[in-house]
């Protein structure tokens, strides 16, 4: 077995470090008493009750998950038919050019993308009279065309090394395409479609840059609020608001990983 060099351990140490104080500081701040940022007075946990009480924090919250749970799902059902066209379909007119503009979302600033989306949704309400107002609609569609180039990214991936031969065999077999699509191929790719999704929907949840051109009253998000909140003075009560979504995070992973160790371990 290959020996790990110092060098390379004293990165990772470096690395890790990186990631992790600054983590580490935040949930270690947030049980102080002290209404000044980054300064320990005593142990409390009111900030922690003063989370459950800032309803525009809770309304911020509420709403950034509920444009990511739908953005997400949006995202997936349209990466997955785009990965399933541009890989597992024969040749058919435009399909280079649906497989390279599907990264562009990717390379492309943020702020390119929230600018041009909010011109489109304001061209289509000149020529078309429909109006698509600025709020939790928008800011879905918005991070729908963002994210969903993850989802293609991740699933296609994944069908450029599925086995065709499945699919013949069924198709052989009597099998219609939907049959084979929902019955064979989505079980065999359902790990990527789920990491498609969590990428969208971690995409979303983290956005400022389009939500801040395509959100209106009534629809501020999370990055919204604390962003705004920063320019006139942040609360402690951010930090216990991402002391708890970090418990929450690992919980969830903990439950992930006994879940799929279990899978792994074969009955005897």
């Amino acid at each position: 077995m290959k020996k790990i060099s110092r060098t390379s351990i004293t990165f990772l140490i470096f690395g890790f470090a990186f990631l992790y104080i600054p983590i580490f500081f935040l949930i270690f701040f947030s049980f102080s008493e002290s209404e000044v940022m980054g300064i320990w007075t005593k142990f409390s946990l009111k900030w922690f009750r003063s989370v459950f009480q800032d309803v525009d924090l809770l309304r911020a919250a509420l709403t950034s998950f509920e444009i990511a749970f739908m953005s997400a799902t949006g995202a997936t059902i349209l990466g997955v038919l785009a990965a399933v066209a541009t890989t597992r379909r024969e040749k058919f007119p435009g399909k280079k050019f649906l497989s390279r503009t599907m990264y562009m979302p990717i390379v492309m600033p943020e702020i390119v993308t929230g600018f041009s989306m909010l011109m489109l949704f304001i061209i289509i309400e000149k020529t078309a009279g429909f109006s698509i107002e600025r709020g939790v609609i928008s800011v879905t569609i918005g991070h729908i065309v963002a994210s969903m180039s993850y989802v293609h990214m991740a699933v296609m991936s994944r069908l450029s090394t599925f086995d065709k031969s499945i699919d013949e065999a069924a198709l052989n077999l009597g099998a219609t395409p939907f049959q084979v699509f929902m019955h064979i191929t989505i079980p065999i790719i359902s790990n990527s479609i789920m990491a498609g999704w969590l990428l969208a929907f971690t995409m979303s949840l983290d956005d400022l840059v389009i939500a801040s051109f395509l959100s209106g009253p009534g629809s501020t998000t999370l990055p919204i609020l604390i962003f705004s909140n920063v320019k006139i003075g942040i609360t402690p009560a951010i930090n216990a608001f991402s002391t708890l979504f970090i418990g929450v995070v690992i919980v969830c992973t903990l439950i992930t990983y006994v879940l799929s160790s279990k899978k792994r371990i074969s009955p005897i």
